[in-house]
């Protein structure tokens, strides 16, 4: 094959594994559950 069709080969299967990990990681991250929000008086007590 030719210089420039290995290239766009290599290209898409990095893209096609960079949108599956791109998924995967969506995944993993929505699969943890709810995350509680920070409790508000330490909020408020900030001093700045």
């Amino acid at each position: 094959m030719e210089r420039p069709k290995w290239v766009a080969i290599l290209t898409g299967v990095v893209a096609v594994l960079l949108g599956v990990g791109y998924l995967l990681l969506g995944q993993l991250l929505d699969f943890r559950g709810n995350l509680l929000p920070a409790p508000m008086e330490i909020i408020f007590n900030l001093k700045f």
